[in-house]
């Protein structure tokens, strides 16, 4: 299983950041083999459409699960529609939510919001 969850910088100390298309990093972590990558978001800087170029990137990454905050209706339609399962997060401990997802302890995101479209996130 492969998680990807949107970070604010790229040290085993940050935290999940509020943003999923705008987020300058994800952390993908592969449940089985324990390996960590800390992905540069490129999209993070895309004039318009970001969560859509974001949640490409993570489905060509091969991800199956994202923890997140909020998401926005484009980003999840893409994320759900590869077939990636979207879990809220639960605070902004990247190492806590992770934990919390492997002990079946976080909801499915319900509440998918319209987008922010030409606020930057």
């Amino acid at each position: 299983m492969i998680i990807a969850i949107p970070i604010n910088d790229n040290s085993d100390n940050t935290t999940i950041c509020p943003s999923f298309g705008r987020s300058p990093y994800y952390f993908v972590f592969n449940t089985e083999t324990k390996a960590k990558e800390y992905m540069v978001n490129s999209a993070a800087q895309s004039a318009g459409g970001a969560g859509i170029a974001a949640a490409q990137l993570l489905v060509d990454r091969g991800v199956n699960v994202v923890i997140a905050p909020r998401s926005g209706q484009n980003a999840a339609d893409v994320l759900l529609g590869s077939g990636i399962e979207i879990y809220r997060s639960v605070g902004d401990n990247l190492k806590a939510n992770i934990e919390a997802y492997q002990n079946g302890l976080l909801n499915k995101l319900s509440d998918i919001h319209p987008g922010f479209h030409g606020h930057g996130g």
